[in-house]
């Protein structure tokens, strides 16, 4: 069975738009190993959590603010099929390409 996520947010801290962004980051890179992403509401100020199949992969305050996406799909690639490539997001900053700016 494939696994679902669930992203709960605080809607008084404005926060679907940010949940609803990183549910279409999600299903476009994990189409076919996910069965879905929920965005749920908390009745708990503040709150912004991510869990996989009930397990919470991230907790804002846990984490000390917000991740970046590819770290997010990173732990969820992890988890969900860790052969999987992401391509850019799989790339550290040091790995990049430099430009020589001598001429």
């Amino acid at each position: 069975m494939k696994p679902e996520v669930v992203i709960e947010y605080c809607p008084k801290c404005k926060w679907l738009l940010r949940a609803a962004y990183i549910a279409q980051e999600l299903l476009t890179t994990f189409e076919e190993e996910l069965k879905g992403v929920s965005l749920q509401p908390s009745a708990v100020s503040g709150r912004f959590q991510i869990s996989l199949n009930g397990e919470c992969i991230f907790d804002r305050k846990r984490d000390g603010g917000f991740c970046e996406i590819k770290e997010l799909k990173q732990r969820v690639r992890d988890r969900v099929c860790p052969g999987k490539d992401l391509g850019h997001s799989d790339r550290k900053a040091q790995d990049e390409t430099h430009f020589n700016t001598e001429l």
